[in-house]
């Protein structure tokens, strides 16, 4: 899979918060699986043990993917997995604060040059322990991002960390911006922090690179009212890559599903096609 002659990466990369595997696998993923151009396809909130996962992904698996796949230690929450079209060189899970070590909300897979990462960043709760949780989580895994950043800036490598990051950072991202102006995901110390992400730890947000002057492209609708048929929604899934490979991006695209009732999550896939 050699994109050039100096790069040898999968040259399609796409991540999907599947909201349950085992419902998802019933609803549609496996065929998307099937017909998908993907080279590695991310995965979050798989919400199964190892095993569940491994079984729900079955006929995925017995076609060729080769699964990576972080469980959580919390029943029926959580849980990232990547998928990829040959096995992965190696494989890290966690970003190396304990609190989260076994959440089941990240993980890194080593493609030759390459590293790709699922990410589920938690959801939080505005004045709630949840949203104590998710600052904790954003102070730990900023302070990894940036070391990510600079190890692969001194190695030559790429890197994507691509996922759920639960985080909408401008108003382009959230249709009713202006009625969440105080809900966890829209709050100014969160859009801070990816403002952070995307300036001092070196990371590029590959969508809004290639689509700098849209709403949206939204990635998740709630299943409530008419949420998805009026599109209104919340890009908070991203692509977010290193400089050298956010270059390389030739085309994303949010694989919004064509109908209500031909969805298999309430996030769309995220796919990027990269040179």
């Amino acid at each position: 899979m050699l994109l050039d002659t100096v790069l040898a990466v999968p040259h399609i990369i796409s991540t999907v918060n599947v909201n349950g595997i085992r419902a998802a696998a019933t609803k549609g993923l496996l065929e998307w699986l099937s017909t998908t151009e993907a080279d590695v396809v991310c995965l979050q909130e798989t919400r199964a043990t190892d095993a569940q996962l491994a079984k729900s992904l079955a006929p995925a698996l017995d076609g060729g993917w080769h699964l990576a796949s972080a469980e959580p230690s919390a029943k029926g929450r959580n849980g990232v997995a990547v998928l990829s079209r040959r096995p992965a060189d190696a494989v890290r899970i966690g970003h190396g604060d304990d609190e989260f070590a076994d959440a089941g909300r990240y993980l890194e897979a080593d493609f030759d040059d390459l590293t790709v990462a699922s990410l589920y960043l938690p959801s939080g709760e505005a004045q709630t322990p949840r949203q104590e949780e998710k600052e904790r989580f954003l102070d730990s895994f900023g302070a990894h991002l940036a070391a990510v950043a600079a190890q692969a800036e001194r190695d030559g490598r790429h890197v994507a960390v691509c996922g759920d990051w639960n985080i909408a950072h401008t108003e382009r991202d959230l249709k009713n911006h202006k009625g969440n102006k105080k809900s966890s995901g829209f709050l100014p110390h969160e859009r801070d922090w990816m403002g952070s992400v995307f300036g001092e730890f070196g990371w590029v947000d590959v969508m809004r690179g290639l689509h700098p002057d849209v709403d949206g492209p939204y990635t998740w609708w709630s299943y409530r009212g008419k949420a998805f048929d009026n599109d209104s929604g919340w890009r908070i899934d991203y692509q977010v890559c290193t400089p050298a490979l956010a270059e390389l991006a030739k085309e994303a695209v949010v694989e919004r599903a064509a109908a209500y009732d031909q969805r298999w999550s309430d996030h769309a896939p995220v796919t990027v096609q990269y040179r």
